[in-house]
């Protein structure tokens, strides 16, 4: 129990890293693709805190096909890149708490000091951190 609770606070964390410029994009790209819906149904919809996403879900019905594949296809990138990042944590395990278990949690610095240390992590991590594409993403 305590492992899994650590795999998931761990990839939470790295999601966090790489995760800002993967969601950015997919929200970049429903909000160019379903901007027509948002003008028609939702423009007093103030964005944030899922309250487009609410408004599309009362208008599905009314959706083009363009909007609705953007959706879809933005959650389908999203569990691909959750379910990497999942990897990379387990496959990672040991690696974690051999060279960042002093690390601060937060702004990406776990994984920070897991790619700084990929050459000498695990096999089984370095090929899961290649697998997952994860980098850091200089933050401003």
């Amino acid at each position: 129990m305590k492992r899994n609770v650590l795999v998931v606070i761990v990839a939470v964390l790295l999601l966090s890293v790489s995760g800002a410029w993967a969601q950015q994009e997919i929200v970049d790209n429903v909000m160019t693709a379903c901007a027509k819906e948002i003008d028609t149904y939702c423009s007093q919809v103030t964005p944030g805190e899922g309250r487009l996403l609410a408004c599309f879900y009362a208008h599905e019905d009314k959706l083009s096909g363009g909007c609705s594949w953007a959706m879809y296809n933005g959650v389908a990138e999203l569990e691909a890149f959750v379910d990497a990042v999942v990897e990379v944590a387990t496959a990672c395990h040991e690696d974690l708490l051999n060279f960042c278990a002093e690390v601060e949690l937060g702004n990406g610095q776990v994984a920070t000091c897991l790619l700084a240390h990929q050459d000498e992590v695990s096999e089984g991590c370095s090929l899961a951190i290649d697998d997952a594409g994860l980098e850091v993403v200089e933050t401003e």
